[in-house]
């Protein structure tokens, strides 16, 4: 039985892009890595979120729709950074809790 990753099956790697090309490893530093690059690339798209709003209310870009896809596209990816976050911190806290 082979069990593939979400990146190859339907999920953010194919509604985010630039999500997928965060690298993963299983080591603490890999998931040290693997978080600063989340914060990074969701930054990335909240500024590119911001720069479109801008230029909508300063009349460079008329396209209402594309500044609506922007913004839904930083809070879905902000959501996803945040759920990540919350089921590590279950999973360490769940660790914590095993007697040893």
């Amino acid at each position: 039985m082979v069990i593939t990753g979400i990146e190859s099956g339907i999920g953010m790697a194919k509604a985010f892009p630039e999500m997928g090309k965060i690298s993963s490893s299983s080591t603490a530093e890999g998931a040290g890595k693997f978080f600063s690059e989340l914060v990074s690339k969701v930054n990335d798209i909240q500024v590119q979120s911001d720069k479109s709003i801008q230029g909508l209310a300063s009349g460079e870009n008329k396209n209402l729709h594309e500044v609506m896809i922007e913004v839904e596209k930083a809070s879905i990816s902000f959501q996803f950074m945040s759920q990540v976050r919350n089921k590590a911190l279950e999973a360490y806290q769940e660790v914590m809790r095993m007697q040893v």
